[in-house]
């Protein structure tokens, strides 16, 4: 049976994007690495059923290559949706945290309630509470 490993996202700073996903978010960092040889720089962050990749593309010197922002004005794909089990609670965590909720709540009676962030390199984040 097929299982989850992880999902990636391209990020324009390593150094921002972990600080936003484990300071802010509560996510734990699995490790980071500088892979010269195939000019990537990549963190792995642990969610509960599989993992999020932060993906920095960097150039032939491994310096950072210019960051083309994900646009998802059209509709809020893709995006990486993550369970919680309080919604109201996160919702005043990212209140505290001063992150904007970019749409929503949403919700389909006695199914499922979900909201969706950006990070800070505007990939889309939904955080989804099945009822």
């Amino acid at each position: 049976m097929p299982k989850l490993d992880h999902v990636a996202v391209e990020v324009s700073d390593m150094n921002a994007a972990i600080d936003f996903y484990t300071q802010k978010l509560g996510l734990e960092l699995k490790f980071s690495r500088l892979d010269e040889d195939h000019h990537e720089a990549f963190a792995f962050l642990e969610l509960d059923g599989g993992n999020l990749e932060l993906l920095q593309v960097l150039d032939e010197k491994n310096e950072p290559l210019p960051f083309i922002p994900p646009d998802w004005t059209r509709s809020c794909c893709p995006h990486v949706a993550i369970a919680v089990e309080d919604m109201a609670a996160l919702m005043s965590q990212l209140e505290r945290e001063q992150i904007p909720i970019v749409k929503g709540p949403m919700e389909i009676c006695g199914s499922v309630r979900w909201i969706y962030v950006h990070d800070p390199d505007n990939n889309i984040i939904e955080f989804v509470q099945w009822l």
